[in-house]
Formats: structure tokens, C-alpha cells, sequence
């Protein structure tokens, strides 16, 4: 059989486009602060990961052609031979520093940092105990580990500790794996919960926090500082491509850890360096969410501001606790159709469906930027009620109590 024959039959794509309401790959023409112009219309962007809104910063901005001017526009090599910078390892020791850690390892992404550290650590006789709902990178990196991987029901402690208590003993090594944030439904993983089992059971501690950094804790350190159990994970993971405004990953820990994984990571011995001017906007970010904490406060202003006034419209938005409000629509279908009446109206946002979600737990992932404003936002809740009650979904008793035995079944919400 022709190994390309897989290719010309695969139809989801194709259908959905037949139907006029296909959401992905649309062409950016340009950005400026909470908006965006596609098909030469300019739009109010909801689906964004640039949570403090720093992309269009004037200083972020002049730190990246300032690294350019001095390191060119890219290392052309892995760190491991002729890609390592100075500001590679500056930005190293400002993140350990940030998150209260010992050492910080940087790589060229979010991707690679997360498939690299836990292909690196798990080895044959070891284990991860993996959330149901984590990242791809995260379920990526269990498949290249040499170890087993079991997983547990999402944030269900019970659960956890029950795969704890008939499997653990089975194995020497133990990573309990999680992201902090979940970034589909966004929920705050039950940190302290996890760290007392990881004790309990002698297993070590990995939280991914790309969507809590910059995001969650007083100054955006993450899932520890949120918490105030700061070294209570003995690895953190994060990513630079949405609040940092750039592109890139680390792994922070202790310094033994971080340089077995230098020395013994292969995604990371064998990619490119991360560019010199998305290392500097990382730094300017860095400063900037130290020095200026307006930002971190918007966000939350208008994170706020969107929970509670969805909320009063009707929508179903899971018991979100971060700047990610999904809001629960139903089946695929009607959530492309849903979608597509955003995009009409000026709201750029993007659907959640199968296999990212169960079987008829369709969602519409918004999420919020400091740099939305109060006008953007207003427009936005306009829309989100217009098109609520088009689509049956807010302001239909039945419907609503529909989708919150959804809600409870599948998000235990």
C-alpha cells in the first residue's frame, strides 16, 4: 500500500471547509495591541497567548533589533557547539532567579523543553504519572521516554493516589507530571494536593507552567509562587511564546539536574540555539514584569471583568480561575458554526473539538490580554450575547442544564 494513501483519503478538513465554517490557518495580515486584521478586516483577538500584551511594547521591541544589530538573526548553530551566547546564559541566570530556582536550562522551544527534560530523565526502570489533560509536548516527551507512563484521571487527586498505591512499588524513579494551568480548560492544577502525594509516595515533582508564567503568582513566577510553595516542585517547565512575547523554553531546578540534561538531552544538543532576539525580548520581558506590574494588574482586571460577566450571560465557562475562560458549547459542528459568526462579527477566537476535548464537549477557548480595553471587551460581550442566544446556547434552561451535567461528567465541574 502507498504510505501516502492515508494522505488522499483524509476528509475532516475538506468537510469542514465544504461547510464554509473552518477556523484554522487564517492569514494574519497585521497586529496591534488586542487586534488583529485578517481578510482585511480588522478584528478584536481573544484567542491569543500574549497575556500581558507585550509583543507591541516599545521596549521589548528595541531589545530585539538591538540583539540583532549585535549577534545577527540567528546563532546558526546548536548551544552545545558554536550557538551559546552570553545573553543565553544571562537570561539562564535572570529565570532561576525569577522563580526562585538553582539553575535554568534555555531551549529553542516550549516543544523541546518539555519531549527533551522527560525523554532525558525517565529511564527504563522509571515512571510518570501523567495528567489526562496535559500539554502534547508533555505527552510527547512520555512517548520517547524509555519508561512507563500511567495516567490519572484530570486533577483527580483520589485518582492519583490511587494508580500511586498499585503501581508505585513497580518502579525505582517516580515523575509526577502536570501542567499548571491546563490550557483547553483552564483549570489550576491541585499543586499542593500532588506535592503531599509526591512525598507520601517518594516520587519527584514537574510542573509545566506555560501558561502560568508571567500569569499566575505575585509577580508572574508561576505555579509555586501562586501557591507560596516556592521549591515545592523540583522541576518547573515554561514557555517564552506567550506571555514573553517571543518564542523559546526553559527547564529550571537544581543544579545537578540541569546539567545532566545539558549534557545528556538530545532535542536540546541537536537544535539550534534560541535566536539572539528573542532571547533579548525574553530579558526586557523579564524586567519589564518586575519593574511594571500594571501589566499583571490589567490582565487580571480584565480576566476578572469577562468571568463574571460571562457568567451573568449564561455561559458555561468550566470554574475557570485564569485569564483562560472556555466557554462550553456542545458539538463540533455548532462550535465551527459558532466560531465562524464570531469571525463575522469582528471577534477572532478559536474552537476546541475531538480529540482535544470528549465526544460532544465542544468549547470556545477565549482568553484575555492586558492590553484589551474596556471598549474591546464591551464589543466582545455584545457579540458572545447575540450569537449566545442565536445558537441556543444562553438564555434555553434545558440547554443549560445540559451542558453543566456535561461540565460535571467530563471536566468534574
Amino acid at each position: 500500500m502507498d504510505i501516502f494513501l492515508k494522505c488522499r483519503e483524509y476528509e475532516d478538513a475538506k468537510r469542514v471547509q465544504a461547510a464554509g465554517v473552518y477556523p484554522y490557518f487564517r492569514p494574519i495580515e497585521s497586529t496591534a495591541g488586542s487586534t488583529v486584521v485578517t481578510h482585511g478586516k480588522r478584528r478584536v483577538m481573544i484567542g491569543s497567548n500574549n497575556y500581558l500584551g507585550l509583543t507591541h511594547h516599545p521596549r521589548v521591541q528595541a531589545a530585539a533589533k538591538s540583539a540583532i544589530d549585535r549577534f545577527g538573526t540567528g546563532c546558526t548553530g546548536s548551544r552545545f557547539l558554536n550557538g551559546n551566547l552570553v545573553i543565553h546564559e544571562e537570561l539562564e541566570q535572570q529565570l532561576a532567579r525569577y522563580l526562585g530556582k538553582e539553575s535554568c536550562l534555555v531551549f529553542s522551544t516550549g516543544f523541546l523543553s518539555n519531549q527533551g527534560a522527560l525523554s532525558c530523565l525517565v529511564g527504563r526502570n522509571d515512571v510518570i504519572y501523567s495528567d489526562r489533560e496535559n500539554h502534547a509536548s508533555i505527552i510527547e516527551g512520555t512517548r520517547v521516554a524509555l519508561g512507563d507512563t500511567i495516567k490519572f484521571r484530570h486533577n483527580n487527586m483520589a485518582d492519583l493516589e490511587r494508580v500511586l498505591i498499585n503501581t508505585r512499588q513497580k518502579y525505582e524513579g517516580a515523575l509526577i507530571v502536570a501542567d499548571g494551568v491546563f490550557s483547553m480548560s483552564g483549570d489550576l492544577f491541585d499543586f499542593p494536593k500532588a506535592v503531599e502525594l509526591a512525598k507520601k509516595y517518594n516520587c519527584r515533582m514537574y510542573v509545566d507552567d506555560a501558561h502560568a508564567l508571567g500569569v499566575m503568582g505575585p509577580k508572574g513566577q508561576g505555579t509555586e509562587h501562586h501557591f507560596n510553595m516556592v521549591g515545592a516542585s523540583d522541576l518547573v517547565m515554561g514557555t517564552f511564546s506567550k506571555s514573553f512575547a517571543s518564542i523559546g523554553g526553559f527547564v529550571a531546578g537544581e543544579v545537578d539536574v540541569i546539567e545532566y540534561i545539558k549534557h545528556k538531552c538530545r532535542p536540546f544538543i541537536f537544535s539550534a540555539a534560541m535566536p539572539p532576539p528573542a532571547v533579548a525580548t525574553v530579558l526586557e520581558c523579564l524586567k519589564m514584569v518586575e519593574e511594571e506590574p500594571q501589566h499583571l494588574a490589567s490582565l487580571w482586571k480584565n480576566a476578572r471583568k469577562m468571568k463574571r460577566e460571562l457568567a451573568l450571560l449564561g455561559y458555561n465557562t468550566l470554574g475557570s480561575k485564569t485569564p483562560i475562560i472556555p466557554l462550553l458549547i456542545g458539538d463540533d459542528f455548532t462550535a465551527f458554526a459558532f466560531t465562524q459568526k464570531l469571525y463575522e462579527h469582528g471577534v477572532f477566537a478559536t474552537p476546541v473539538v475531538r480529540p482535544a476535548v470528549p465526544d460532544g464537549c465542544a468549547l470556545i477557548r477565549t482568553s484575555y490580554m492586558a492590553s484589551h480595553t474596556e471598549s474591546d471587551l464591551n464589543y466582545v460581550l455584545e457579540v458572545l450575547e447575540t450569537l449566545g442566544k442565536e445558537f441556543g446556547i444562553i438564555g434555553n434552561q434545558g440547554r443549560q442544564e445540559e451542558l453543566a451535567a456535561l461540565a460535571h461528567t467530563h471536566f468534574g465541574v
